[in-house]
């Protein structure tokens, strides 16, 4: 079974008051913009939209601006629906720092069961900017809002939650947004815990170089400590840098990094017999 093709639209206007005006899309979190942390979430999307002013982004996306500027979520999704043409839309706001591709795949299969899907947070309140619609209820109900109040601008996002026949799918921690300077050193302070930090940071790299690799951790780390102890400590990048390279020379792809490892570590392994060997007797 394949997976749903679905659009993405970003919402990454706004004024940003809380941050005293900051341009919050463009505020780093571990290295990365939020909004292209968010990009990193939805790269399976067909198309994906930005509403917002023009600013560098880690992968090309289609441009659109509210009317007028300012007007608001629900202007800025009508904007951005212009350039949807997949049957389901993934809506979400640039501010979530800890959103994964697994909330977005949850939420864009959850979307066929209903009219969409959206998250809920840890206080189990809806998050329209954190959810997937299918696209023609979605326009019918903004067209139907635009109708009764004679303008998108100004009105709460909200209100598409109270019409459209909705699952509910709780994800906390990728509900988490960065509306205070308070939240955003707390999203920083997060992501450089002990348990999390590897993570982080092998996400950031992969995003800066521009590559999609499943990264053995433990195999790498194992590899880098086996040459550390075995051989000397410089010998721990230096060996993990050869691998990758070798890796890459080869094709690239997980199973050659796992190969090229596996390899070294049995070298790094008989290194260090040989090194442990006081007896001086000849093989």
């Amino acid at each position: 079974m394949t997976e749903t093709q679905y659009d993405a639209v970003v919402l990454a206007g706004g004024a940003a008051r809380r941050l005293g005006g900051a341009d919050k899309p463009g505020v780093r979190i571990g290295g990365r913009s939020l909004l292209d942390r968010v990009l990193g979430a939805c790269a399976g999307a067909a198309t994906t939209v930005v509403v917002g002013p023009r600013r560098p982004t880690a992968r090309p996306v289609v441009w659109e601006r509210e009317h007028p500027p300012g007007g608001g979520p629900l202007a800025a999704l009508h904007a951005g629906l212009r350039h949807v043409t997949a049957g389901t839309v993934l809506v979400l706001s640039a501010d979530l720092p800890f959103l994964g591709a697994d909330a977005v795949r949850a939420l864009v299969a959850g979307a066929g069961a209903a009219e969409g899907a959206l998250a809920t947070d840890a206080d189990g309140r809806d998050q329209p900017l954190l959810a997937a619609y299918r696209t023609e209820p979605l326009r019918r109900e903004i067209a139907l809002l635009a109708t009764e109040h004679g303008t998108l601008s100004g009105l709460p996002v909200r209100l598409l939650t109270t019409e459209l026949s909705l699952a509910r799918l709780p994800y906390h921690e990728a509900s988490f947004d960065c509306d205070t300077w308070q939240d955003i050193g707390a999203a920083r302070a997060r992501i450089r815990d002990d348990r999390t930090v590897l993570d982080e940071w092998i996400a950031a790299v992969k995003a800066e170089l521009g590559i999609e690799l499943d990264v053995d951790r433990a195999g790498l780390l194992d590899l880098a400590r086996d040459a550390a102890h075995g051989v000397a400590r410089p010998a721990a990048p230096l060996t993990t840098f050869l691998v990758g390279y070798a890796a890459a020379q080869r094709g690239g792809g997980p199973e050659e990094v796992t190969r090229a490892a596996h390899r070294i570590a049995a070298l790094a392994a008989r290194w260090a017999e040989e090194d442990g060997d006081a007896s001086g007797a000849p093989a």
